[in-house]
């Protein structure tokens, strides 16, 4: 552009962004603008094209030009907080730019089908890049097992619904486990069992028992960074797992929502081991990303396929194509890689900046986990302190944590956990974060020493 015309898209950007010119309110016509800004109509006209490319009007045929509606953005007066709460990315990392390309690109590309039903399983041509990407965790499968969702949340509820080849009817949760997956089975009144997952992983011998006498459907599990405990199960678990299941005829869920920031190439998921044919692999394809996309990826085995693809269409007629097309063209791009290579560094960092702070600052008698990926840790508060009273005591100091409560079955006895994200927390506030978190332990703690065991660097 040259300097008459970005000076005037500057002007005009201003007066719609300033509140002098109202959402819906009609523009000047090109002519007026000209003589305004003492320019060509072809000035004006481009003025408006860039205005529309910025999203701030748009045209309406022989009537004119109007100001987009936007949403007001209001400056908190709450003092500046340190979050150990969110499980959300930061609003800065965020690829919009790159993901607004994708999007226009969708639009393009697949503009007769944006507002017809598609297949219910998902676009093909997405399912077939998902099928390359999934190559990369040891996960070889077709596109005729995958099936797009409307977010992770989607597959659980339709899983938690549907019946099951086994015949079986009880679900087994770990516990404590993902918040969404129990109010899920809360909502539909599933009956349900629950086996410890502790800092050293399952309680094999109780596992066992429930899968040989408890009538268990599947086993819903979080074998990479868990939620909320941060830890993950070995590969000798995860192969020992997959061979109970097979042998009592019990399936597994394996919710891998963090697969993306995974950097030990010898991680594999539960599906890659020698008995996937029991294991359904659900994986979110949004969640470092943009979570509000809500598009993951289900497979299945093939015996489920005509079951599942009966419940999806109950439940949602098909999964946005706008989305599907804009992540289809974001993974052909590279762009999902690059952006995955680079929240994989930063979340790497952060955790290891928190197993620091935690060593550093921490009482020498506290419990906690700090994984070396992920985006959560644990930490294990004293018998005689409350979650939730020991939180609000943090809130009222500007840290928001997670008390775990929340994420235990209410028939399960709950130990005392806290939760800390480090999605929303710099280096700095993650340091300033766990030194308060050990000022207020300190002021807490009661004058006999805590027995302490080893949940560390798990």
């Amino acid at each position: 552009m040259g300097s008459k015309q970005t000076a005037i898209v500057q002007i005009i950007r201003s007066e719609i962004e300033n509140g002098s010119m109202k959402p819906g309110q009609k523009l000047a016509s090109i002519r007026e603008q000209s003589q305004r800004f003492a320019c060509s109509l072809n000035t004006i006209i481009h003025v408006y094209q860039e205005l529309e490319n910025q999203h701030l009007i748009y045209s309406r045929p022989r009537s004119g030009y109007f100001v987009v509606a936007r949403e007001e953005i209001s400056v908190s007066s709450h003092p500046a907080r340190i979050d150990f709460a969110s499980a959300a990315p930061d609003a800065d990392r965020m690829p919009y730019e790159d993901f607004r390309h994708s999007m226009n690109k969708a639009i393009d590309l697949y503009k007769d089908r944006l507002f017809d039903y598609s297949d219910v399983q998902g676009l093909l041509s997405l399912r077939k890049e998902i099928v390359k990407l999934l190559q990369n965790l040891q996960i070889f499968t077709n596109e005729e097992q995958v099936f797009i969702t409307s977010g992770a949340q989607q597959a659980l509820h339709i899983l938690n619904g549907m019946p099951f080849p086994n015949g079986k009817t009880n679900i087994l949760i770990e516990q404590p486990t993902y918040w969404g997956m129990l109010n899920s089975l809360d909502v539909q009144k599933k009956s349900v069992i629950g086996i410890e997952r502790g800092p050293n992983g399952l309680d094999w011998e109780s596992l066992e028992r429930h899968f040989q006498s408890n009538n268990i459907k599947f086993f819903y599990t979080v074998p990479r960074f868990h939620n909320p405990l941060g830890t993950s199960l070995s590969a000798r678990d995860k192969k020992r797992l997959v061979q109970l299941a097979k042998t009592y005829d019990v399936y597994i869920v394996e919710d891998d929502y963090l697969a993306d920031l995974e950097d030990n190439s010898k991680a594999d998921p539960l599906y890659a081991f020698e008995g996937s044919s029991h294991v359904i692999y659900v994986r979110s394809l949004s969640k470092v990303m943009l979570p509000g996309l809500r598009v993951a990826a289900v497979i299945v085995p093939p015996s489920f396929i005509p079951l599942f693809r009966y419940h999806k269409h109950a439940v949602d007629l098909s999964t946005s194509v706008l989305s599907q097309g804009a992540l289809e063209i974001y993974l052909k791009s590279g762009m999902y890689i690059h952006h995955i290579m680079k929240m994989r560094e930063l979340y790497k960092e952060r955790i290891q900046w928190l197993t620091e702070a935690c060593r550093i600052h921490l009482p020498p008698d506290t419990l906690y986990a700090a994984p070396t990926g992920g985006i959560f840790a644990s930490l294990q508060l004293p018998v005689w302190l409350d979650s939730g009273d020991f939180s609000k005591r943090l809130e009222l100091r500007g840290i928001d944590v997670m008390p775990v409560d929340r994420q235990y079955h209410p028939s399960f006895p709950k130990r005392n956990l806290l939760r800390i994200s480090i999605m929303r927390a710099d280096k700095q506030e993650i340091t300033q974060g766990i030194r308060i978190i050990a000022e207020e332990l300190k002021i807490t703690a009661k004058p006999r020493a805590f027995f302490r065991t080893n949940w560390i660097n798990l």
